[in-house]
């Protein structure tokens, strides 16, 4: 074999077991609360955010709390170290990634599922008496 085909083929053997192992370390996947609280991996938790329970950004210590029912009913504190995302007031839905430290879900990513315009303006075609 020749010298180059070995060492291509060594370089690509390792960088496959890199991916490997990144992947490995990924998000657990979607749960609620309690299962990202036994399973103490990385995890996705959807839900909603509760309204009447107070909220903020603390611009000294960075952090963004609000709290969070998932789709088993199970609230939490959420902190996120950043700014309140963009939206927030209008979110349908919510999904934090990140992991339960103390009772508490450390988000390093949020996403906020907003109703669509699309979908509100679909509606109103629906409603539109017939020609």
């Amino acid at each position: 074999m020749k010298p180059k085909t070995l060492i291509g083929a060594v370089l690509m053997a390792g960088f496959a077991g890199l991916l490997f192992m990144s992947f490995g370390q990924q998000v657990g996947g979607y749960m609620g609360f309690e299962e990202a609280t036994d399973s103490g991996s990385r995890a996705h938790v959807v839900g909603m955010w509760v309204k009447d329970q107070p909220y903020g950004y603390d611009t000294r210590t960075n952090v963004f709390s609000f709290m969070m029912a998932d789709e088993n009913g199970a609230e939490r504190r959420v902190l996120y170290y950043a700014p309140k995302p963009a939206n927030f007031e209008d979110a349908e839905k919510v999904v934090v990634e990140g992991q339960m430290r103390n009772g508490e879900f450390v988000a390093e990513h949020i996403l906020i599922k907003c109703p669509s315009k699309y979908n509100d303006e679909a509606a109103m075609e629906d409603l539109k008496p017939a020609a």
